[in-house]
């Protein structure tokens, strides 16, 4: 079995490649389709194609998970499984906006081991693996600490929260814009451009698997409202309401999140 390390040179390669094929579609109107009230593109699918038969040809023992494909569970021994979504931030991506990118992540033991987020149209690529630095492009990152509880936290969030919690408190809260792709809103608590974020219920294991461990990584925490890490499994799950920030402020972020219940 590869180790870490390993897995993170492979996904680093993989989503450089992903990245390219996604940005040829970018800004040159895609086909589009529904899955309910989700739209799917053709750059998601052949971002997709590409993934499966790049990443399974290098380790035909894991397993798959796919925002976009059926779930295949790993075989021969391996209890590793990629957890993929090809861009999250679809609906970003269609509009024209750079706020999108490619998510993969290597679970091992119900916790992400590799993980790599590349958003070529930022010109960005975080990572991290289990026991190692968080990075961008090369450089460590790290969360920043807020534990004064009067202390003004920058926080981003979908608006319907923001509403909710503007209303119902005068907490000290810089409103930053929501980014739509979750998986780079994680990637910029982690990096210290946000103090933290809350997260709408109903997010999938794709669309936080590796920003999951590059936060981890990068001394911070995703978490549920009374829970702590969240274990994987091939059976992918949604999620509750999340919050995601350094450890001494998850409780105010828990707070908030609650107002926003």
């Amino acid at each position: 079995m590869a180790d870490a390390e390993d897995d993170l040179d492979l996904l680093r390669e993989v989503a450089a490649e992903a990245g390219r094929i996604a940005a040829r579609f970018w800004r040159r109107d895609p086909r589009v389709w529904w899955k309910g009230q989700s739209p799917v593109s053709e750059a998601d699918l052949a971002v997709d194609a590409y993934l499966s038969s790049a990443l399974l040809s290098a380790r035909p023992g894991y397993g798959w998970i796919s925002e976009e494909t059926a779930a295949r569970p790993s075989d021969g021994g391996e209890e590793r499984f990629f957890v993929v979504d090809p861009i999250d931030g679809t609906r970003a991506f269609l509009r024209g906006e750079p706020t999108w990118c490619v998510s993969i992540a290597v679970v091992s033991g119900g916790r992400p081991v590799a993980g790599v987020l590349d958003a070529p149209s930022l010109g960005e690529v975080f990572a991290a693996s289990a026991g190692g630095t968080a990075e961008l492009n090369g450089t460590a990152i790290a969360v920043r600490s807020s534990g004064e509880p009067s202390e003004t936290l920058r926080l981003s969030m979908p608006e319907p929260m923001r509403r909710q919690i503007a209303g119902r408190t005068q907490a000290p809260v810089d409103y930053a814009p929501n980014i739509p792709s979750l998986a780079l809103r994680l990637a910029m608590v982690a990096c210290g451009r946000l103090d933290g974020t809350l997260v709408g219920a109903r997010a999938n294991d794709w669309d936080i698997a590796a920003a999951d461990l590059i936060l981890e990584r990068a001394g911070g925490v995703l978490a549920g409202l009374d829970t702590g890490p969240h274990l994987y499994n091939p059976v992918p799950r949604r999620h509750g309401v999340l919050v995601a920030g350094a450890p001494d402020i998850v409780e105010r972020l828990r707070a908030y999140a609650a107002l926003a219940a």
